[in-house]
């Protein structure tokens, strides 16, 4: 069965080529030209990938990530045409997963998408589960537990607290993690693995300023802590 992705801009020509690209790519595409309109779409349609954009009139982009994140954790790829750093990084700090600088190569964005929704999609043995510290991870019902209690993440928060828990004690570049996020073909930002770090810390910690299980590793970048 066809991958659903919700594709959100107010820029109909860009949509039509977005569209068309992902068609032939496999995708079923549905569309909106609006934060607004956009959360009716998803909430009829719930699609598996939504490609976003920024600047929108009636509902940015950040607006809807506000919203859309309290209701469902569909992976979320921006489409930005802003040059500056920090409105990328609020997207992320929002909960979206990653980000397409406009103009972008239709190619690429294909890759992109097939790439984020494989991470969600590898098969893992029933009896995958990882236990370290308190924290309990499922792998296959993607399902987290802190000390008992039940905590959700977004799948690039999800991904990124797998690959440190899988290694407890070791330390992990920004290269790394972000390779484990983006795939090595993409350019991007360690800023983004660091947004990412940030939003897990807020939700596992019992103290985010004083991290017990996601431990700055400085000069490195990032570890789980051994029990």
């Amino acid at each position: 069965m066809s991958k659903t992705v919700l594709v959100v801009d107010d820029e109909p020509r860009l949509v039509n080529l977005v569209k068309a690209y992902l068609e032939q790519g496999g995708f079923r595409v549905v569309t909106a030209k609006n934060g607004r309109d956009a959360l009716f779409v998803a909430r009829q349609e719930k699609p598996d990938l939504i490609l976003l954009d920024i600047m929108m009139p009636e509902m940015d982009g950040h607006e809807f990530l506000r919203v859309h994140r309290q209701e469902r954790l569909t992976p979320i790829i921006l489409l930005t045409a802003r040059v500056e750093e920090d409105d990328k990084i609020i997207g992320l700090e929002l909960g979206a997963d990653d980000y397409v600088t406009k103009p972008f190569s239709p190619r690429e964005l294909l890759a992109r998408v097939r790439a984020v929704l494989r991470r969600g999609s590898q098969p893992v043995e029933s009896s995958a589960r990882l236990r370290v510290a308190g924290v309990s991870l499922d792998l296959e019902r993607f399902l987290v537990e802190v000390e008992g209690e039940r905590i959700d993440l977004t799948r690039s928060e999800f991904d990124l607290l797998a690959m440190l828990m899988a290694a407890p004690g070791r330390a992990f570049s920004r290269l790394e993690l972000l390779d484990r996020l983006q795939g090595t073909t993409f350019e991007g930002s360690e800023r983004t693995v660091d947004v990412h770090i940030k939003n897990l810390r807020a939700k596992i910690e019992p103290n985010p300023r004083q991290p017990r299980y996601v431990e700055t590793v400085y000069g490195v970048g990032y570890r789980f802590a051994p029990e």
